[in-house]
């Protein structure tokens, strides 16, 4: 029998140049420390002007996000990262972030024990909800 797990995210993280990510780190590492999520994950990609991208060693990075250097499960792959890169803006920097949901895991299990099968998914960004819930303040 196979351990039940959480629900998995991929979320691709955008910065332009010249910003302490220290407050970042420190949140991330919070969820991890209270058992929230477990990182897989977490790699740098810069992406050149030219639109050629590298993978940027953690600890070459402003801030503390260095503490989570050594975080590769070997699940993301070349094409993940090549992917990920497609996406970002020229001049950039991206942190891919691969974590599990472990809060979610004692639901899942239960859902699993009841027979049930997981049909969709999806998730709504945070600037979305953000977003809709300003038009909806200001439409009050």
């Amino acid at each position: 029998m196979t351990d039940t797990h959480g629900p998995i995210d991929f979320v691709l993280l955008e910065f332009t140049g010249g910003h302490d990510l220290s407050s970042t780190a420190s949140a991330l590492m919070d969820l991890i420390e209270r058992g929230t999520i477990r990182l897989y994950d977490l790699v740098a990609i810069r992406k050149e002007d030219d639109g050629t991208f590298s993978v940027v060693e953690l600890d070459a990075l402003d801030g503390e996000i260095f503490v989570l250097a050594g975080a590769r499960s070997g699940l993301l792959g070349d094409d993940d990262l090549r992917a990920a890169a497609d996406t970002m803006l020229p001049g950039t920097t991206g942190v891919l972030l691969m974590y599990e949901n472990t809060w979610a895991i004692p639901f899942v299990g239960a859902a699993l024990d009841a027979g049930g099968t997981m049909i969709a998914s999806s998730r709504i960004p945070a600037e979305e909800v953000i977003a809709a819930l300003d038009e909806l303040e200001a439409a009050d």
